[in-house]
């Protein structure tokens, strides 16, 4: 999670917060290509969606249908249903490897104030019909949310949302398994994680289930926002898991948990590591925020060679207490809109649509990942990336008596008549 103010100061005054910001929607459009296709002629469309989206080995993305079930569900549920696929090259030595990729996002099911069982519960219920979707869609590999299981509560500041918090293999995980295995299919679930062996410290971590239904692994928050008296380090701290990506039937594949999509260095560990696909579940609000959400996962995608998985909640959870977010404003009891929008970019510069911006949501994306390789040979960032000099920097500056690299104008300070 990251905070983001949602006003800014204009000639000596407050602009009124957009409708975008009260109630989730873009002019009362659910997302920006929504807008944009309602709005312009069919063929300013087509060109401003090749320079928003790109291109996919020189095409536009082609849309994939849906299972007559599956879109029954989503008409039953209310939740967005949106497909798409991306191609590669074909090669003559390599048969193509397409993974079929699903996202969730989703708003919480009951009102903060109720029993916290009865949230987890709804919220289960909630995501069934959702996940169940997915998997008759022939979904590979599934990803849910940051902290899916719960409200972001870490907002409040109060401890008694931990009880939330659970271990690796506990109610979530279980509930997720049977899905799993049911559907073979790979499942990432964001938890808040209670560590029983270790004092029962908790983290925010993401466990991936294999597609048996088993444990694969997990990995823990890489940073942790601190802005403002928003402070995320209330409940958990930095995690201590690395970079770790997972290899499973489907591919490699990794997750930056939110925050740490803003740490260039961390999606290189990711791709270092070997990494095909990195899932990037988050729950961040905020009109400030939004312009960075595209922008940062594609450029990782880009710069890395790799597809990027991007995951938002959606609506605005309302807490009973009121609480300040260090931002000069009086108390209040919501954080902001968690505005959806999930996506998946591609190493090729393209990506797909977003989801709404105010509703639950399933994306499924068709992906080879021969594509990773093809970009790899054309662009050539890994030959050329020089990474003996970047450690030789940050080694440097890791040390107690680093000086900048700076040359000064030697008459700089020289004064002129």
């Amino acid at each position: 999670m990251e905070k983001t103010q949602d006003v800014e100061i204009q000639n000596g005054g407050v602009q009124e917060e957009s409708k975008a910001s009260r109630d989730g929607s873009i002019c009362g459009y659910d997302s920006l290509q929504h807008l944009l296709k309602e709005n312009l002629k069919p063929q300013h469309y087509q060109e401003v969606s090749r320079l928003l989206l790109g291109l996919n080995c020189g095409k536009p993305l082609n849309r994939v249908a849906f299972p007559e079930s599956a879109t029954a569900l989503s008409v039953e549920h209310g939740f967005d249903l949106q497909a798409f696929r991306f191609q590669a090259d074909k090669e003559l030595l390599r048969e193509p490897r397409v993974v079929r990729v699903g996202l969730i996002q989703n708003s919480i099911a009951l009102p903060t104030n109720a029993l916290f069982s009865d949230q987890k519960r709804a919220i289960f219920e909630k995501l069934k019909p959702i996940i169940d979707a997915a998997g008759i869609s022939g979904v590979n590999i599934l990803c849910l949310q940051e902290a899916w299981m719960m409200p972001f509560a870490f907002c409040t500041r109060e401890k008694r949302w931990c009880e939330f918090a659970e271990p690796v293999d506990g109610e979530s995980t279980q509930f997720l398994q049977s899905l799993a295995l049911k559907y073979n299919m790979v499942i990432i679930s964001p938890i808040l994680e209670r560590d029983i062996n270790h004092g029962e410290v908790i983290w925010n971590t993401a466990v991936v289930i294999g597609n048996h239904g088993n444990i694969i692994g997990k990995h823990r928050k890489n940073h942790i926002p601190r802005v403002g008296d928003f402070n995320e380090s209330t409940y958990y701290m930095e995690g201590n898991t690395g970079h770790p990506v997972f290899e499973t039937a489907y591919g490699k594949i990794a997750i930056n948990i939110c925050y740490g999509r803003h740490h260039p260095l961390n999606w290189l560990a990711f791709g270092l590591n070997g990494a095909e696909i990195v899932f990037n579940p988050s729950a961040t609000v905020g009109e400030l925020s939004e312009p960075m959400w595209p922008i940062e996962a594609r450029n990782a995608a880009i710069a890395n060679s790799y597809f990027v998985a991007s995951i938002n909640r959606v609506g605005t959870e309302t807490f009973p207490n009121a609480f300040t977010s260090g931002d000069g404003k009086p108390a209040h009891a919501d954080f902001g809109h968690f505005y959806g929008s999930s996506h998946i970019s591609a190493p090729d510069a393209s990506c797909t649509p977003s989801l709404s911006r105010k509703r639950d949501g399933l994306l499924v994306t068709d992906m080879d990942l021969n594509l990773c390789r093809q970009v790899k040979d054309k662009w050539g960032f890994r030959m050329t990336a020089r990474y003996e000099l970047y450690a030789e920097t940050l080694n440097n500056y890791l040390k107690p008596d680093f000086e900048p690299q700076v040359i000064t104008d030697p008459l700089l300070h020289k004064r002129s008549f």
